[in-house]
């Protein structure tokens, strides 16, 4: 019997799929806000380290939830569009083996190598402190946060989106008010216990969620025989999507230190100029997860002309939507810009580099959610290619301008709005160029 969701209508199909995660996504920017807020009540050090950790833990929840978790999803997308429901049963246990394993990997880094960072990003005295401490606690909780974002990313696979982003949505709030009430007298300290306590009581909330058969099967632990062919199913998805992730922690790191050259000022306002992009991002993966659904039973059952059409669909609502806040703020930079500051030399920064990035945001959205329906193809080359692309365009071409031209700041901005439009252009012109088929028919 062929699953459900290769003959239901694609827009409600993907509006039911990624209209919870997309909600989810727009809450948890607020509680990112209020986050700020309640540590920078902690005082200027407890501040400054916890600005110094968060790159570091947005990358690993990026790739626990976009890469690995993308991988996790699409693998058993596929399996059940195949109706290998064998397969989809031990991907359950094998996803949490992944997480485990990726867990001890970024507990380890964290406690050998990002002090190290820290300290070369400019962290000193008590800030460094808060940092280190900071950073080791939660880190250390991460063997309960990569099971969650596993759990999560099995019951998008499977065609349910609504319970993770009901469980996440609960959690962001019980979150917020825990870390309310205990970093006054605990500081940073009391935050990550907030954090790791709710991501605990989430992962138990979510097994049970899918012990109930919310995966469209009852899954079980035991007599489950790992095998490599299943972590490949995993991994040859997941470590590309990571690897997108990380080149584009690079750039945004990179892009950053040729901003700072200009003076505080100038890094400021492109601070406030780039928080319009970190807003965007949350939505195209909201679009992006119903995608990588969709697209991967329609990939495991060899229905690939519907694989394709509900990317373009799906592309197309991310473009659409992105763009219509992007081009927005186009017209009305100085506004967004006033929304965080009154310096006029921050403000000029922010409303150029606005006027230059904000119309191309439309592309970035495109891309990325063509991204997130390439997991669900199982076709992630293409994407990982032009995600270094992107980084060596807006590096190198960064660099250069500064360097080597006359152009200055706004020629830096230039460059990341170029950077933007290539992103998405690449990523959309390879997937008209040459769509997705099946290996036999493309050999």
């Amino acid at each position: 019997m062929s699953h459900p969701l290769l003959t239901a209508p694609i827009g409600r199909s993907l509006w039911r799929l990624a209209g919870p995660t997309t909600g989810l996504m727009v809450v948890q920017i607020l509680f990112s806000v209020a986050e700020t807020w309640i540590v920078g009540r902690l005082g200027t050090d407890a501040l400054a380290g916890f600005v110094l950790v968060v790159p570091f833990l947005v990358l690993m929840i990026n790739t626990a939830n976009g890469g690995i978790g993308g991988g996790v999803a699409s693998a058993l997308a596929r399996a059940l569009g195949a109706g290998r429901l064998d397969d989809a049963r031990a991907l359950v246990v094998h996803a949490l083996v992944v997480g485990l394993g990726f867990a001890f990997v970024f507990t380890a880094l964290a406690w050998t190598v990002l002090p190290l960072l820290y300290r070369a990003m400019g962290g000193s005295g008590q800030a460094l402190d808060e940092a280190i401490a900071y950073s080791n606690w939660w880190f250390g909780g991460a063997i309960v946060v990569w099971p969650w974002c596993m759990l999560s990313a099995l019951q998008r696979g499977g065609g349910d989106a609504v319970a993770p982003s009901r469980i996440g949505l609960g959690a962001g709030f019980v979150y917020i008010a825990l870390s309310a009430v205990l970093a006054p007298s605990l500081g940073l300290r009391g935050v990550v216990i907030a954090g790791v306590g709710v991501a605990a009581a989430a992962t138990i909330l979510q097994f049970r969620s899918i012990q109930r058969g919310r995966l469209g099967f009852v899954p079980t632990l035991a007599g489950v025989r790992l095998q490599r062919r299943l972590f490949d199913e995993i991994l040859r998805i997941g470590l590309l999507g990571s690897g997108s992730t990380l080149t584009a922690s690079i750039t945004a790191m990179a892009v950053t230190g040729l901003v700072g050259r200009f003076g505080t000022a100038a890094l400021a306002g492109y601070g406030i100029a780039m928080r319009l992009e970190f807003m965007m991002a949350p939505l195209a993966f909201g679009i992006g997860s119903g995608l990588t659904t969709l697209v991967g039973v329609a990939a495991g059952a060899g229905e690939w002309r519907r694989a394709n059409r509900v990317a373009w669909i799906g592309g197309a609502s991310a473009f659409v939507l992105v763009g219509l806040i992007g081009w927005a703020v186009a017209l009305l930079p100085e506004s967004w810009s006033r929304l965080f500051t009154n310096d006029p030399a921050v403000i000029a920064a922010s409303v150029a580099c606005l006027t230059r990035t904000a119309p191309f945001l439309c592309l970035f959205g495109l891309g990325l959610t063509l991204y997130f329906a390439s997991q669900g193809a199982g076709r992630m080359a293409m994407p990982f290619t032009v995600s270094i692309v992107r980084m060596l365009v807006a590096t190198a071409g960064g660099w250069f301008v500064v360097e080597r031209t006359e152009l200055g700041l706004n020629g830096v901005f230039a460059v990341i709005a170029a950077s933007l439009a290539v992103y998405g252009g690449l990523i959309a012109g390879s997937l008209l160029v040459r769509p997705w088929r099946s290996p036999r028919s493309r050999s």
